[in-house]
């Protein structure tokens, strides 16, 4: 595929062991800080025997589990030897951290290179990125492996001058195996696709549908399912309700709309694969001479909106956390230390509420009261069935205990958690176990 970009730089990549005889600091000078996240620190590093540079992801390894999350990670990225992804180069652990050293990747996020006043935006060049995410996400699949966090921001260009691409940020990647289903409640709503909202076993498909909702992105600037809140955000998703607005697809081919048709399906069985859609028409169809350059401009609205949010932070089980993850003083074990805590007992955890909005009528009291998530389904003339609410806190509420679990028995359960089902996201309060 020819890239208005130059040539692509060569391809390094290693099978990289876990190193604990040697110091990370003993190989590469540490420089500043990339960012920070829910695992830990990003550090831009330099090699001291060729001066390279390079990215450290500075794990939290603490406890045996925390140990084995990284070391899983570095696992996982040992079988991702491909140009599209981005690549662990080595590994060092320490007493209380594993540093995974990642190549450099220098060219930002993919959509804030779009909006440079230098680049050409049109519907060709949107397919040439497509084309490239989709061709490290089928080396993936074929790998048993799904990334289940596929976002505009873990898509980033090589070099600021390049159109290449790459697939960053596995911390949430699965490996899937044969008859044994996997169910992830985590991810970004306005990227998730309705089986992980529902709770239900995710696949490749899963994949699918994320890189369906960023192209429609990349060629309308609009989100097809973003409402005003989370809560709404993942109503849209459940319902997979959306269409192509005339005003923002009007220059878009009828050849990019069937693609993005044949992602957006709530069945996952409907969805193209990666195979089958590397091989769609949109994508194989010659570049036109003169395109049609886009707007830019709601791109650079859906940017702004992504920053202003913010971008949370949703711990590996699917709490959202709480206001002092984007300070940076946000303990997972912690929290996680808590959460199992009030499973044991009776009694609230005393943690700081989250920011996940909830309806009116119940976050404009003050009164602390366990309260259960879920979504209606009519189960006869005057029953109904409730999802399990277990783990999810809420702004002035808190997590039900396993005894007030147990009171849900009589009200009978769905396999279907939080605000599924109806696609109408409730707030009930049971019986009985109302604190003031």
């Amino acid at each position: 595929m020819s890239q208005a970009g130059g040539a692509e730089e060569a391809f390094e990549h290693r099978d990289v062991v876990i190193n604990s005889q040697d110091k990370i600091l003993d190989v590469y000078t540490q420089l500043e800080k990339l960012g920070e996240g829910k695992f830990g620190t990003v550090y831009r590093l330099q090699e001291k025997a060729t001066g390279r540079i390079r990215a450290g992801k500075y794990f939290r390894t603490r406890t045996a589990k925390e140990k084995q999350a990284a070391r899983a990670e570095v696992e996982l990225m040992n079988l991702l030897h491909h140009p599209r992804l981005v690549q662990c180069l080595d590994a060092f652990q320490g007493p209380a951290e594993l540093v995974m050293v990642m190549e450099y990747v220098a060219g930002g996020e993919l959509f804030e290179r779009i909006v440079d006043d230098d680049f050409e935006h049109t519907e060709p060049s949107s397919a040439q990125y497509v084309r490239q995410i989709l061709e490290g996400l089928h080396f993936m699949h074929g790998q048993a492996i799904v990334h289940l966090d596929l976002k505009p921001e873990n898509i980033v260009c090589i070099s600021p001058d390049s159109h290449w691409i790459k697939i960053i940020d596995f911390g949430l990647a699965r490996k899937l195996a044969p008859g044994t289903p996997v169910k992830v409640l985590h991810g970004t709503p306005e990227f998730m696709a309705p089986e992980v909202v529902a709770f239900e076993p995710v696949s490749f498909s899963t994949d699918m549908w994320s890189v369906g909702v960023i192209c429609y992105i990349l060629l309308s600037g609009e989100s097809p399912f973003q409402g005003d809140t989370d809560m709404e955000t993942l109503s849209n998703v459940t319902a997979a309700q959306w269409d192509f607005e005339e005003e923002t697809f009007s220059e878009i081919s009828q050849h990019a709309k069937d693609f993005i048709s044949q992602l957006l399906q709530k069945e996952p069985c409907r969805r193209l694969p990666s195979a089958g859609a590397l091989l769609h028409p949109w994508l194989q169809q010659p570049q036109p001479s003169s395109p049609k350059v886009l707007s830019k401009e709601r791109i650079r609205q859906f940017l702004a909106r992504r920053k202003k949010q913010g971008k949370p932070c949703w711990l590996s089980r699917g709490w959202p956390c709480c206001p002092r993850a984007r300070r940076g003083r946000h303990q997972r074990l912690r929290m996680r230390k808590a959460w199992a805590a009030a499973w044991r007992r009776n009694s609230p955890p005393e943690l700081c509420p989250n920011e996940v909005p909830t309806p009116r009528s119940c976050w404009q009291t003050r009164r602390r009261r366990r309260m259960v998530v879920g979504a209606l389904q009519p189960q006869g003339s005057d029953s109904v069935a409730l999802s399990p609410p277990s783990w999810t806190t809420w702004r002035w509420g808190w997590c039900l205990s396993s005894s007030s679990h147990r009171d849900l028995a009589s009200l009978g359960q769905t396999q279907t958690p939080l605000w599924v089902s109806s696609g109408v996201p409730v707030l009930l309060s049971l019986p009985g176990t109302c604190h003031q």
